[in-house]
């Protein structure tokens, strides 16, 4: 049970990210106004963590309001060093979006999502996309078959229960898992969203086993059987290459 001075420091530490979460790509100033109405923090309070974010140098003060300060720039080089892709996988998904024009995602699995960590997006007007840090679920898509190829049955279980389809939906996915381990690549053709489809093939790491999902998505009607083998050769061959210079991302 965490002391009343305990809860307090939590409970500060909150609010000053719930400050700093106010800061987007269309919002980059912040009044005092603004902290105070869309936090419902007094207006003394919401002063004082912004002083003191502007101390630590997360915040920086202007005469238009609060932004991003030096010390958010220092933190964001050092996540970037840490998660960004090495430049030759970066390289090989451009290449793929290059020769089929279709958005390429990279995913890793975790607990009831897949995440995506990189991607190149289509350059076509009616395209899919997925952002980077994006989370999807595992219940349903080519990338969810093929990162659950050695999942245990007790998270295959939660995922079933997770989806719109409830345990019922336990044989769909070993029934697809099995299926995607047999040939090498996973399809979904509208199995979450109507009218998208993909392919996906696994990324292996030393040990062989699976640490990514390869793969590329549109709309279904370019998604042609010819298409999607092409789709297949060419995205395992990328995976092949990635996996011999070994692929490595904190997620795994």
């Amino acid at each position: 049970m965490p002391s009343t001075d305990d809860a307090g420091g939590v409970r500060s530490v909150q609010r000053a990210f719930d400050i700093l979460s106010l800061l987007t790509e269309d919002r980059r100033t912040l009044t005092i106004r603004e902290v105070v109405d869309e936090t419902g923090l007094a207006k003394t309070t919401a002063l004082r963590l912004l002083q003191t974010l502007e101390h630590m140098g997360l915040l920086w003060s202007t005469p238009k309001g609060y932004t991003a300060g030096p010390a958010l720039w220092r933190w964001a080089h050092l996540a970037r060093s840490a998660w960004e892709l090495p430049p030759e996988t970066v390289q090989l998904m451009r290449e793929l979006g290059a020769r089929h024009r279709e958005t390429v995602n990279l995913y890793v699995a975790r607990d009831l999502h897949r995440i995506c960590i990189a991607q190149q997006e289509s350059p076509q007007p009616l395209r899919h996309v997925v952002r980077v840090g994006d989370e999807l679920p595992l219940w349903a898509g080519a990338s969810s078959k093929v990162l659950l190829k050695d999942a245990p049955d007790r998270l295959l279980a939660r995922i079933a229960r997770s989806s719109p389809y409830g345990e019922a939906h336990l044989a769909s996915l070993r029934e697809w898992i099995e299926q995607a381990a047999r040939d090498g690549y996973a399809v979904s053709h509208g199995e979450r969203e109507p009218g998208l489809s993909a392919v996906a093939v696994p990324v292996t790491g030393g040990s062989r086993a699976t640490v990514a999902a390869l793969t590329l998505s549109g709309p279904t009607v370019r998604f042609t059987e010819d298409r999607v083998q092409a789709f297949a050769a060419d995205l395992r061959e990328a995976a092949k290459r990635m996996s011999e210079r070994g692929f490595d991302h904190p997620l795994t």
